[in-house]
């Protein structure tokens, strides 16, 4: 017997008492965790239990997340930690991480951290990325080196779809497309799903039709490919919290590469229609803050009131990193057995995202950590 079953056989029945969003339109008055697993049949030793109080969401998910990789590359397990607590105390329980050069496996044997589901280290073009964080590989190389982080990560393999080119002084495509198409093949053959960084438009119709499953920021999308997306059901991440900065890069980039920022300054100016007209569409869009590169942890509920401010209604973009984001990542939220994951808050959510960034208990693994 491991010591994470005898740990969770010692747990005290937790119960949460309330208002439980079993679902969007689901509720229950209260739920049991037993050995840090969610029951809804009142268990022995009842009326012993630790009870808390409040609305009950699944634990949230932050679906584009770097724990282990700060600004200039990857950090040491002490500053990992930090970053996952941090995010934990968001209410943000499960984490896509969307690549990091760190080896962040010990973090599966800690109680109290968030779950993640790792997308192996980035796989970039040489001199076509941020420093320190990918593999950098030329195109000839890149079926093998996505197989090698399929095998080593989560079911999921992180690109960079598009860089600034030094010589075109712009956003362009890194990869010629029978070799995205290759590659995309070759990480579905080993059962993993593919994600790319893209924020310009050229590398769009390339990955999709080549079969990606999923864009991280997705801001280059227009009316020729939102139906493309569309079509073949590729989900978005658009990380409007990064997108926020565009402007700052833009201006420090401006006297050396003009055109860069003034497309830069484009993809943001349009940043909301472009997420609503997604949306509209019907796109899947997912919650994801890009945390840990040289954005802070901990920002999952501004995330949700952004996608709000683009047009998603309330209940959908509160989907995006509850019930519907653990759906599409294939972990349950507050199903009978699951993990009992889950954040209490004094309000209802549904009614106003923005009580999602004062979580009143948080709940890990039937334990209150926060």
């Amino acid at each position: 017997m491991s010591d994470q079953v005898r740990d969770r056989e010692r747990l005290p029945v937790l119960r949460v008492k309330g208002r439980v969003l079993v679902g969007p339109d689901e509720v229950r008055d209260e739920l049991w965790a037993v050995g840090g697993r969610i029951t809804y049949e009142r268990p022995p030793g009842a009326e012993d239990a630790q009870t808390v109080t409040g609305w009950a969401l699944p634990g949230l998910v932050d679906a584009h997340c770097h724990v282990g990789l700060d600004a200039h590359g990857p950090v040491d397990a002490a500053t990992a930690e930090k970053q996952a607590l941090t995010d934990r105390g968001a209410g943000t329980l499960l984490i896509r991480d969307a690549g990091s050069p760190s080896d962040t496996r010990w973090t599966d044997d800690r109680e109290d951290l968030p779950k993640i589901i790792r997308a192996g280290r980035h796989i970039a073009r040489t001199r076509r990325y941020i420093r320190n964080y990918a593999h950098e590989i030329e195109p000839g190389d890149l079926v093998a080196y996505v197989a090698r982080e399929a095998r080593r990560g989560d079911g999921w393999v992180k690109l960079v779809g598009d860089w600034i080119d030094r010589d075109a002084g712009d956003l362009t495509a890194c990869w010629p497309r029978g070799e995205v198409e290759a590659a995309i093949a070759e990480a579905h053959r080993l059962g993993a799903r593919v994600t790319a960084h893209c924020f310009a438009e050229a590398a769009l119709r390339d990955l999709v039709e080549a079969g990606i499953d999923c864009v991280e920021h997705a801001t280059g999308l227009t009316e020729e490919t939102i139906p493309l997306f569309a079509e073949r059901g590729v989900a978005i991440v658009p990380t409007l919290v990064n997108i926020a900065t565009f402007p700052d890069l833009a201006a420090g980039g401006e006297a050396k590469f003009p055109r860069w920022s003034a497309h830069m300054r484009q993809l943001y100016e349009r940043r909301y229609d472009t997420v609503r007209a997604a949306y509209d569409a019907g796109i899947p869009v997912y919650v994801g803050t890009d945390a840990g590169g040289s954005l802070a942890h901990g920002l999952v509920a501004g995330e949700v009131a952004e996608l709000v401010k683009a047009g998603i209604p309330p209940l959908e973009a509160l989907s995006a990193t509850a019930w519907g984001a653990r759906r599409w990542l294939g972990r349950p939220a507050l199903e009978e057995g699951a993990p009992a994951d889950l954040v209490v808050y004094d309000e209802d959510p549904r009614a106003d995202v923005r009580v999602l960034a004062a979580p009143r208990h948080i709940v890990l693994n039937g334990r209150v950590v926060g």
